[in-house]
């Protein structure tokens, strides 16, 4: 059995427990965990634990994490993202720095209700999942903390 953490590049399309899945059968063992899900459509760097690694996998799934975002204004799409059908397409009549100034304001500590598309579970099962079946569902608060926005 091999016990450590394993870097993995995850690409577009594949999901977070895919890459575990794939690991499972290259390894040939069974215990393997993610330290954080990554959305299908995301790429970048997800850390996997191996054997006895696994213990510290909800440790690092709380850490600090920096994302690259591109932002595509204007659009609203039934699923808050780019892979969803889009219900509207309004035209963006502000300027660079209005723009700049609305992306600002995310920075710090606010309370948000999770999306219906997200990983996040309720009674046990996946928010997306629901939201497929055409079921909705009350969802907590949750504190977000953006400690840093860098507009690129």
């Amino acid at each position: 059995m091999y016990n450590g953490i394993v870097i993995v590049y995850k690409e577009k399309g594949f999901t977070s427990h895919d890459v575990v899945a794939k690991l499972r059968g290259i390894c040939g063992q069974k215990k393997i965990g993610h330290t954080g899900t990554l959305d299908p459509e995301a790429t970048g760097v997800l850390p996997v634990c191996l054997g006895s690694a696994t213990r510290i996998c909800d440790m690092l799934t709380d850490k600090d994490k920096e994302y690259v975002a591109w932002l595509r204004l204007g659009v609203e799409t039934d699923t808050q993202d780019m892979t969803g059908n889009v219900l509207a397409e309004n035209p963006v009549e502000r300027s660079g720095r209005q723009v700049g100034e609305a992306v600002l304001s995310f920075q710090g500590s606010y309370w948000q209700i999770p999306p219906m598309y997200s990983a996040l579970k309720v009674n046990g099962r996946k928010l997306y999942e629901l939201a497929r079946e055409g079921k909705e569902v009350e969802r907590q608060a949750r504190e977000v903390h953006i400690a840093e926005i860098e507009i690129l």
